[in-house]
């Protein structure tokens, strides 16, 4: 069960949490046992990330306010991180989904985006991380945030997440489950099939001998037999 209020020590990456919902075993594999192997994929992940994050970008546009790498945390699902950009659009009247910017006039409605090299995916690993984004956010300037955005350097465009209960109580369970196996120090050994073929830990990780394991320990055991018969 998610603690209610992690302190400061045993805060996770928040970005993990994307890593945890496409693969435990990959996210176990990088902030369990510190492994890491970049492949094509993250390292263009990497360069296309240097260009958007900008702690020095943060500009306005009329009604627009826009803050670029900005720190992030959330005590009641244990993550901080940085969220690539939040935007701040300014409302004329005060309400739940509205926030005070410190020295600037009027309400503002925090929108969060975070940008991916690739495309949509076929599954919620990239929502879930925004959604975590958005409760981060929503913990630290005391609103509510109910749409953000993910922008696809791929395809050039936005998709627009709606952070529902259901993607709420998603990602609150997918958070509890990583602070479950980090503090227990657990490895998880669950694999994913097609999409391992592109992960940057494959060579680490040795899926197919996994999905064979009870296949392993029976040829293993088969060895042993005929070591003993030989020294019989």
């Amino acid at each position: 069960m998610a603690n209610s209020n992690y302190s400061d020590e045993v805060l996770l990456l928040l970005s993990g949490i994307q890593h945890f919902a496409f693969c435990e075993r990959q996210w176990s594999l990088i902030h369990i046992e510190q492994v890491w192997q970049e492949n094509l994929l993250t390292v263009e992940g990497h360069h296309f990330h240097e260009k958007v994050d900008d702690p020095f970008g943060d500009e306005s546009r009329g009604d627009l306010r826009i803050v670029r790498s900005m720190p992030i945390m959330s005590r009641t699902l244990g993550l901080q991180g940085v969220a690539d950009m939040v935007e701040f659009r300014k409302q004329s009247v005060r309400g739940p989904d509205v926030v005070s910017l410190g020295g600037i006039e009027g309400y503002w409605r925090p929108r969060p985006v975070e940008f991916k090299r690739g495309k949509p995916k076929p599954d919620d690993r990239d929502a879930v991380q925004l959604c975590a984004q958005a409760i981060c956010v929503e913990e630290m300037m005391q609103t509510s945030i109910t749409h953000g955005d993910i922008y696809y350097w791929q395809t050039r465009r936005r998709q627009t997440v709606e952070f529902s209960s259901a993607l709420r109580t998603r990602t609150r369970e997918l958070a509890a489950r990583m602070h479950e196996l980090f503090e227990a120090g657990i490895t998880a050994t669950n694999v994913k099939n097609k999409p391992c073929q592109n992960c940057s830990l494959k060579d680490v990780c040795q899926p197919k001998l996994l999905r064979k394991r009870q296949s392993v320990a029976q040829y293993i055991s088969s060895m042993l037999l005929l070591g003993e018969e030989a020294y019989r």
